[in-house]
């Protein structure tokens, strides 16, 4: 540890002509990968988000740990599960001897100058139970919020300077990154601007810049859209607002008209993203920025009849990933695709490397600097996908390896049996076909439960001592009967 504060005590301090790379995390809100041309999807407009992936390495097998906001974020910033930072809604804040370990706060200590703007997404606190903070203070230049923020710019403290001009936020964040980049640049110190914008998270609140884009447009939908490619998911996963939100939110019957509008929030995200380009381009620091782009969660938008987030399900759990670092000549402007495993726990540890910044011992997440160069090689064998938010019949605990995913579903109170699920995603990428049952299937359903077990070791190992987080080890043992872990939890385990 002591080796560890020396080497940020000499970055903190660096010499003239810092050749460190910028670094820029770019972050949609609910984005599901069936909303990009880069992606495979027909009938969407994404030029800057198509250029970014052509010029870069984009990520077909990208996961989030967690499937919803807040746990995800806390998750991209510090590289570890949510069990151990202990950060979600119904859980609690993110506790500051976490957040001092985030690349945010490590970056700036090594010298570099950071920004953030956009939906923070949680908050942070000195000890359990004790209030939370924004930490605005520890970035160079703030535009944050907190909550879900505001579309209109107005509403947002830290923006309102760009309000008259970009009246919609969307555009407004990709001017505050512009404007950073610009002044950044005249430094000679390398700099580190996350950008969260709000889109497309409900509610839906297209910029109208762009009413016209999508008029009368008819989209394709996904293979595993609808109820009927639902109907071997588990009775809990039904549970959850997730199933109900299908029609509530009109994906049955108005699928045109709402996928119209969620698209165009997106398309403002990609005009932003042209602004950061042009912006870097301008600044004369195109050629030393690296650019990521990806989402906090995705969106299930229909598929298995299903709206909303949260399930472990791939249109919730896996999301876009873009990397582009331009200090790899020889390798760009080829399209290249990357196929293996990585999750979202990941990104911190990458862009510490990316940084030359030592990166914290016992993190969970491993960096995909090697796969940019690689995008054969494997930085990981499995990745736990983790919900324990909602209603108790909805908490899961799943496994994703390089080729099969395996969920299991705890709850066993009244009309409901502990169910396990098992997908080959090598051959079935819409889940078409649970597996479970199957004979032929058998070795891979053992291998997957072993995985499992090896995460819930993990988990009852590593898990934070506070916010509730304990008794999922036991929740999620599929090895006990749900009588014996209401014996050992208390009744209150339903």
């Amino acid at each position: 540890m002591k080796r560890w504060i020396i080497s940020l005590a000499l970055l903190a301090n660096p010499v003239a002509g810092d050749e460190r790379p910028n670094i820029i995390l770019l972050l949609s809100d609910d984005q599901t990968t069936w909303s990009m041309g880069c992606y495979g999807v027909p009938d969407v407009e994404t030029p800057q988000m198509d250029r970014l992936a052509q010029d870069g390495l984009i990520f077909d097998r990208h996961y989030v740990s967690t499937a919803i906001c807040m746990a995800s974020r806390a998750s991209i910033m510090t590289g570890n599960y949510e069990y151990r930072t202990g950060c979600n809604f119904e859980h609690g804040p993110l506790l500051s001897e976490h957040w001092s370990r985030s690349y945010p706060v490590l970056l700036r200590a090594a010298g570099y100058r950071t920004a953030f703007a956009g939906k923070f997404g949680f908050l942070v606190s000195e000890a359990p139970g004790a209030p939370g903070r924004l930490p605005s203070a520890d970035f160079d230049r703030w535009g944050g919020g907190p909550g879900q923020t505001y579309y209109q710019t107005g509403r947002n403290p830290s923006m309102k300077r760009y309000a008259a001009e970009y009246p919609h936020s969307t555009r407004a964040y990709g001017a505050f990154g512009s404007d950073f980049i610009r002044d950044s640049a005249a430094q000679d110190r390398p700099f580190c601007l996350s950008l969260s914008f709000k889109a497309p998270h409900r509610p839906v609140t297209p910029d109208p810049e762009y009413d016209l884009l999508y008029a009368n447009r008819t989209f394709t939908k996904p293979p595993n859209y609808g109820r009927r490619y639902g109907e071997h998911f588990s009775l809990q996963s039904r549970q959850g607002r997730q199933y109900v939100r299908f029609a509530e939110w009109g994906y049955e019957t108005d699928y045109d008209r709402v996928m119209a509008r969620y698209h165009q929030q997106i398309y403002a995200i990609d005009v932003a993203l042209g602004m950061i380009r042009e912006a870097l381009e301008d600044a004369g620091v195109a050629d030393r920025t690296v650019i990521v782009y990806t989402s906090d969660n995705g969106f299930l938008c229909g598929s298995h009849g299903y709206g909303s987030k949260v399930l472990p399900y791939e249109e919730a759990s896996r999301v876009p990933l873009i990397v582009y670092d331009p200090r790899h000549s020889e390798l760009n402007g080829q399209g290249r695709r990357c196929r293996s495993l990585t999750g979202n726990i990941d990104l911190a540890p990458t862009v510490l490397e990316w940084a030359g910044v030592p990166i914290p011992e016992d993190i969970d997440g491993r960096s995909l600097v090697p796969l940019y160069r690689d995008p054969a090689q494997s930085v990981r064998e499995r990745l736990a996908l983790i919900n324990v938010w909602g209603p108790a019949p909805v908490h899961s605990l799943s496994v994703v390896s390089r080729e099969w995913k395996y969920v299991f579903w705890p709850f066993g109170a009244g009309r409901f049996t502990p169910t396990e699920e098992l997908y080959h995603l090598a051959a079935d990428r819409w889940e078409l076909s649970d597996l479970s049952s199957d004979p032929e299937s058998r070795p891979q359903l053992l291998a997957m439960r072993r995985a499992y077990d090896r995460e819930l070791e993990n988990w009852n190992e590593k898990a934070v001592p506070y916010h509730g987080y304990r008794r999922f080890g036991t929740i999620f043992d599929r090895n006990l009967s749900w009588p014996e872990k209401r014996r050992r939890l208390g009744a209150d385990s339903e």
